[in-house]
């Protein structure tokens, strides 16, 4: 299974536009949240209108899976707790959203909310825990925040994880977790953009300015992640230890050169 994932879109078109664009290269496309941008000009319920009409065109060509970051929240749930409402509405549109979990492949795919108080979070707790009375073979979550005390979540100047998160990898230990969040993890001194807490490969693409966004092209079959942006191009294989400095990618592997899939024209 070839999967695509980008974070941290925060509503800039041409991004939403390339990952149109390539969607049908791959068996699915994960967008790990902050799909809109509490900083932009436009008022939220028109991004969040936007936004979905860009889901629609990348789930017509791939299977779609999106879970909810920080930028995304719109209303409060009963407990006061801040909830991206807008996202819940693509449940009956083909599109894995916050709360779900379903079956592609031999893979159970697991999307995570943004949780904003104690009442969220220990939802997150019951989801996970009824998942995995349905694992019976690989387990991939989606989840906005990095976990804590990772390289993953590490800024430069402090960790900005997650440390539920943490708790519950311990616990349950999934095969991978897609992240976003810290932006500039994968760019600053004891950053990354990969890291491994025990058995789990912990991802998190980063983020810059430009297109094509950051993102990570991820072969389970061939069990290797590779990791393209404007600072390089760098490549985990799954079955190894995480070794660190990561390589650099000194040519394409045949699994991503085959067929239809080519690398955005400024990584060829």
């Amino acid at each position: 299974m070839r999967l695509l994932l980008v974070s941290d879109l925060h509503y800039s078109l041409p991004l939403f536009d390339w990952v149109v664009g390539v969607a049908g290269d791959f068996d699915v496309v994960v967008m790990a949240g902050d799909h809109l941008d509490l900083a932009s000009l436009v008022d939220g319920r028109a991004q969040a209108t936007v936004v979905r009409k860009y889901f629609d065109r990348i789930r017509a060509k791939a299977k779609l899976l999106v879970c909810s970051g920080n930028h995304d929240l719109d209303s409060k749930n009963e407990a006061g707790e801040w909830m991206a409402r807008w996202l819940l509405g693509r449940r009956n549109d083909g599109v894995l959203s916050d709360g779900e979990s379903t079956k592609i492949g031999d893979i159970l795919f697991t999307v995570c909310p943004w949780w904003d108080g104690p009442v969220s979070q220990a939802e997150i707790g019951r989801q996970l825990a009824t998942a995995a009375k349905d694992r019976r073979g690989r387990w991939i979550w989606l989840y906005h925040a990095p976990p804590s005390k990772s390289p993953i979540a590490w800024s430069g100047q402090r960790y900005f994880g997650d440390d539920a998160l943490l708790r519950w990898i311990d616990e349950y230990k999934p095969d991978i977790v897609i992240c976003g969040h810290v932006h500039e993890a994968p760019y600053v001194a004891n950053g990354s953009w990969v890291d491994r807490i025990g058995s789990t490969w912990v991802f998190n693409t980063g983020h810059y300015l430009g297109a094509p966004p950051a993102h990570i092209i991820m072969d389970t079959d061939e069990k290797e992640a590779v990791w393209f942006s404007a600072a390089g191009t760098q490549y985990v294989h799954l079955e190894d230890g995480l070794t660190r400095p990561i390589p650099n990618l000194q040519a394409l592997p045949d699994w991503l050169t085959a067929g239809n899939l080519s690398p955005a024209p400024d990584q060829a």
